[in-house]
């Protein structure tokens, strides 16, 4: 704020000059003091000019609603909401969510450089704040094939630009833990800036060693004891309750009003249709208070505690001199956002937003999806012995199981297994790098025929596809590429459900409420094939993380995430 902006706003802090707006008989949540002031908000030149009764050209009357910052996500991925930054802001604003910090590591690692300015440039002048952390793990790991590699001078000049905070989740934590050069490299660019955790199961002197080098924050934790000795070490605690990964019941026991300072609440992956019939932050609210925390804790938790640790001060709590960014609440128990306002102007009421948003320019960001040429054998399994590694799917979370099956060979070809719940699940490289294929079975989808596949699969967002028959996986990838990325139901030859996703094989070029029925389509779909999982497309994106443990399935093949490494598909055999 200029020296002239600053003693104009101090005039109308002071009443010498009338505020633009005065919300009169508000129950303010003061999320510095943690109580429930009744008061009035005066607001001038888009910020907060002070507390009280004001002088103001505007007066709106409040009524006794509750006035509170708007909320902020402490890290969320845009790209696997399923749009693109404006519509994104199209259906998270109306919720009450007036920022977010966000991680566009999705689409860098399908255009490197090329996705993040595409990110930055699409979020420009949204009446949401969108703060940006630069990818560390273009690729996340050696094991696996994106469209990208970003190096630490790949990603420096970004961290001029004024909404780049600091550097995204560190995934490669046994990189950061074993002192890699190239990793360091990239962790020394946040000195003095944010640096996001990505360390899931680490513990002990392992996680020393990730805090010593500086990362500050983590949201993978999916046990109380887990997070808790996180706490301990420095590390700020993401509870995380998105599409796929919910640890909100696991983890919320561990806050504490003395070290809740130290707690915000993300989403990190939530799809289009999850915020249309839910909502964002406002659903995770409520469902943190109607497991007992403290309501005033919880938007704090959702907004100053958020921006605290990011090290913005501008915006998240009621203060003089910060942005206007305030949501009225109607009560504290379910947090429908009756209004909201960014920068002092109202940008949305009862669930709809006042002004229309420009879409993305999306010009520079289509036409990803390079398949290989697949025929009738390239999805076949053969192999040696029918013993192999099994990928235990596990509900609601993106970790993973690891076990054993005997599958069913038929002329030396292993088979999924319906009987053992068992499906096939192949990986194929789609950035026009080679057209690797990964190969292996899963456990827990529940299908009895046909074949689900996706363009989005986290990281490198190769084509992951699971199935009972090849001759529907084929069918399957092949009309992913047509669409030029997507989701898509097959069963006995036909296409039951599809969804284009055009933008960089991640994101539709259409609106939440244009998808939702597509989406709502797809899983029911899905589940006509028996499937059981609530996000089955968000689970079959995870199966290809290299990153989370246990076995995961990359286009180089099944990996071991424990012993970081590619590891065989068979059992060897113990004679």
């Amino acid at each position: 704020m200029n020296l002239i902006a600053t003693q104009r706003l101090l005039e109308a802090a002071r009443g010498d000059r009338p505020a633009d707006l005065l919300l009169r008989n508000a129950r303010l949540i003061n999320t510095i003091s943690y109580e429930i002031e009744e008061a009035g908000v005066a607001i001038f030149e888009g910020r907060i000019a002070g507390i009280g009764d004001y002088e103001a050209r505007e007066t709106l009357d409040l009524r006794g609603r509750y006035l509170a910052p708007a909320f902020l996500d402490g890290h969320i991925h845009i790209e696997s909401s399923l749009l693109t930054p404006p519509e994104f802001a199209r259906a998270v604003v109306p919720c009450g969510t007036g920022g977010v910090f966000c991680d566009p590591h999705e689409i860098a690692n399908v255009l490197g450089t090329n996705g993040i300015q595409f990110m930055l440039e699409s979020s420009e002048g949204l009446p949401l704040q969108v703060w940006v952390m630069i990818p560390s793990c273009v690729p996340a790991t050696h094991m696996e094939t994106a469209g990208a590699v970003l190096k630490a001078e790949d990603m420096a000049p970004f961290l001029s630009h004024p909404r780049v905070l600091g550097i995204a989740e560190v995934m490669n934590f046994p990189g950061v833990i074993l002192g890699m050069e190239e990793v360091l490299r990239k962790v020394a660019l946040g000195e003095g800036r944010p640096v996001d955790g990505h360390a899931p199961g680490v513990r002990g002197k392992w996680l020393n060693a990730y805090a010593a080098a500086g990362i500050g924050t983590d949201h993978e934790s999916t046990q109380l004891e887990e997070a808790r000795e996180k706490l301990r070490r420095g590390m700020a605690v993401f509870i995380r309750e998105g599409s796929t990964a919910k640890n909100m019941q696991a983890l919320l026991p561990l806050v504490k009003p003395e070290t809740a300072h130290h707690f915000a609440f993300v989403s990190d992956d939530r799809h289009a249709d999850e915020i249309l019939l839910d909502g964002h932050l406002n659903a995770t609210l409520k469902m943190a208070v109607g497991l007992g925390l403290d309501p005033v804790l919880a938007v704090a938790m959702a907004s100053t505690h958020t921006a605290r640790i990011f090290g913005v001060k501008e915006t998240g709590a009621i203060t003089p001199g910060r942005f206007a960014d305030l949501v009225v609440l109607e009560d504290l128990k379910d947090f429908r956002a009756l209004q909201v306002f960014h920068r002092g102007q109202e940008v949305a009421r009862e669930g709809k937003l006042l002004k229309d948003i420009p879409p993305a320019d999306t010009s520079t960001v289509m036409n990803t999806v390079k398949l290989p040429e697949l025929g009738n054998e390239s999805l076949e399994v053969r192999a040696k012995t029918a013993k192999v590694n099994i990928i235990d799917a596990i509900p609601d979370q993106i970790v993973t199981g690891r076990s054993q099956a005997t599958l069913p060979v038929r002329d030396g070809v292993l088979h999924a297994d319906p009987a053992q719940d068992i499906a096939k699940l192949v990986v194929v490289e789609r950035h026009g790098k080679g057209g690797r294929i990964g190969k292996a079975f899963v456990r827990g989808f529940g299908l009895t025929g046909g074949a689900l596949a996706s363009t989005v699969g986290h990281d490198s967002h190769n084509v992951t596809c699971v199935g009972m028959n090849d001759q529907d996986m084929l069918l399957a990838a092949k009309t992913l590429q047509d669409l030029q990325g997507g989701w898509v139901v097959v069963r006995d030859g036909r296409v039951l459900a599809s969804l284009a996703l055009p933008v960089a094989g991640l994101m539709s070029d259409q609106s939440a409420a244009e998808i939702t029925p597509k989406l709502e389509k797809l899983h029911a779909a899905a589940h006509d094939l028996g499937c059981k999982l609530s996000s089955p497309f968000m689970a079959l994106s995870f199966l290809a993380l290299p990153v989370i443990p246990s076995l995961k399935l990359t286009d180089h093949g099944l990996v071991d995430v424990e012993k970081f490494a590619v590891i065989p598909l068979e059992v060897a055999d113990a004679g």
